[in-house]
């Protein structure tokens, strides 16, 4: 079923009857009805008002490729990718991926709404249409998988810079690469990489950016989150918003490359939402709890536990409900 066109008329907020929404897309008032479901499917909030019509209240500013190249600093135009936008998909990442079989060396994907999109760990990312941010890049390195240590901690660190382009303050990040706004997922990364260890390999760079999550989509999340409404109690453009991280993620990955993740190392520093609190760390079947204390040079998360201080390079950050033991041996 094609929807575009629906969502199209629909999205300036306005009321429009069945009549005119049929003459306008040559369809009939059963049409419209099993083209308006679609729509809510999609998670799209259409109201239907007896007598009247159907409206999206306060309307839907869609994605505009046009608007987002517009809003491209002239240096990150030069090394981005044309922007794919799509209405709907199945998760903008698994797109980036496909064109990295077909022999794309870059490509920039957004959607309006995924079907079936993924954060870290397989956990399904609620992507309802029209609301938030879907995008993902994909990139060459010639340094090899080896030298991506840190990539993770570098693009939460982009999400935060590109809400700083939009006068969005007040963000934290968590180890290795969530955005929180008073300790609530406001945004995530995902990274999958393939290639080889020493040689060229590229990196599929998925970012979910909640912008204005409705009540519906987000029962459905299984953890604390916000979104930039509750956080700026104002609306955000998405276009602008997209390309503030496009400009801030290829600024980013080209002094990656050059010199990884050391010089973002303070950054993150500043912004580490569980700098000196317990944590609990679980990998797998194992979990290990102590005091976070910052990242290396390589981004790798500093543990300060009974037995010392830990390096560790991957595993899932909680804030720790169990007590610390006494470093003293207190009873």
């Amino acid at each position: 079923m094609f929807l575009q066109p629906l969502m199209s008329l629909l999205a300036d907020g306005e009321v429009h009857s069945g009549q005119a929404l049929g003459e306008a897309l040559s369809l009939s008032r059963g049409g419209i009805w099993k083209q308006i479901e679609g729509l809510r499917a999609l998670g799209v909030d259409v109201q239907a008002l007896p007598g009247r019509g159907y409206r999206i209240e306060g309307g839907v500013r869609l994605l505009d490729r046009s608007l987002i190249i517009a809003g491209l600093d002239p240096a990150v135009s030069r090394l981005a990718p044309s922007p794919d936008v799509h209405f709907s998909i199945d998760s903008t990442n698994a797109e980036a991926a496909r064109k990295a079989v077909q022999g794309e060396q870059s490509w920039l994907v957004l959607a309006e709404h995924q079907a079936q999109g993924r954060g870290r760990r397989g956990r399904q990312w609620i992507s309802p249409f029209g609301r938030n941010i879907y995008m993902s890049l994909l990139w060459p390195f010639h340094t090899g998988v080896a030298a991506l240590e840190g990539l993770s901690l570098v693009c939460a660190l982009v999400v935060v810079k590109a809400l700083h382009r939009m006068d969005c303050h007040g963000f934290k990040v968590k180890w290795p690469n969530d955005i929180l706004y008073q300790q609530r997922k406001l945004a995530g990364i995902l990274l999958e990489i393939s290639g080889d260890v020493s040689g060229p390999c590229r990196v599929v760079i998925g970012i979910g950016v909640n912008a204005c999550m409705p009540a519906g989509a987000g029962a459905a999340i299984d953890q604390p989150y916000s979104d930039l409404t509750a956080a700026t109690d104002k609306v955000i453009d998405r276009n602008q918003l997209a390309a503030a991280l496009i400009n801030e993620l290829v600024a980013a990955l080209t002094e990656f490359e050059r010199h990884g993740f050391a010089p973002f190392r303070e950054q993150w520093m500043q912004l580490d939402a569980y700098a000196g609190q317990p944590v609990e760390i679980r990998a797998g079947n194992h979990s290990r709890v102590g005091i976070a204390a910052g990242v290396d040079m390589s981004g790798c998360l500093l543990l300060d536990t009974e037995g010392g201080r830990e390096v560790i390079s991957g595993g899932e950050m909680l804030p720790s409900l169990r007590p610390l033991p006494d470093p003293q041996g207190a009873d």
